[in-house]
């Protein structure tokens, strides 16, 4: 069918469709960008999570005094000794609810820096929650370790 006289027919140009292509790329880079964001806030929340624990696992140590601690007289300080330590942190570890969130959570070091303060190093696995292109090579977790003290006053 022929248009009517004096109606001009739009002309293509070299230029359509060009566009609609680049807000599907910008569409895209978003949606990866969106998907690192959501990876990393997990990874960091974790952390944080996993911190915590290790902060109460070192106030539990603290609290941690060998039996002839107890018997002492006034005058004599409290004394946290290395076995006393990482006996307390394994045992808080074994019961605390938190501990079931993480993935290979294991006791890096349990010791007593000196007589009254506690340095305790955790190591865990986070799960990354998206796995995409970009977040693949994070498939198997990513390792953190986290350090907490405490001093027994």
């Amino acid at each position: 069918m022929r248009a009517p006289v004096g109606c001009r027919q739009p002309r293509a140009t070299g230029d359509d469709g060009q566009v609609m292509l680049l807000a599907l790329a910008y569409g895209l880079l978003a949606l990866l960008l969106v998907t690192v964001v959501i990876c990393a806030s997990a990874v960091h929340l974790a952390r944080k999570e996993l911190l915590a624990l290790a902060d109460l696992a070192a106030l539990e140590a603290a609290d941690a005094m060998a039996p002839q601690g107890y018997y002492a007289t006034v005058e004599d300080d409290v004394v946290l000794t290395d076995d006393a330590v990482l006996g307390a942190v394994e045992e808080y570890l074994a019961t605390a609810p938190q501990s079931g969130r993480f993935a290979d959570l294991t006791v890096v070091s349990a010791t007593a820096t000196d007589a009254r303060t506690v340095r305790v190093t955790l190591s865990a696995v986070a799960d990354v929650p998206l796995l995409t292109a970009v977040t693949a090579a994070w498939s198997n977790g990513v390792v953190l370790e986290v350090t907490a003290d405490a001093r027994a006053d």
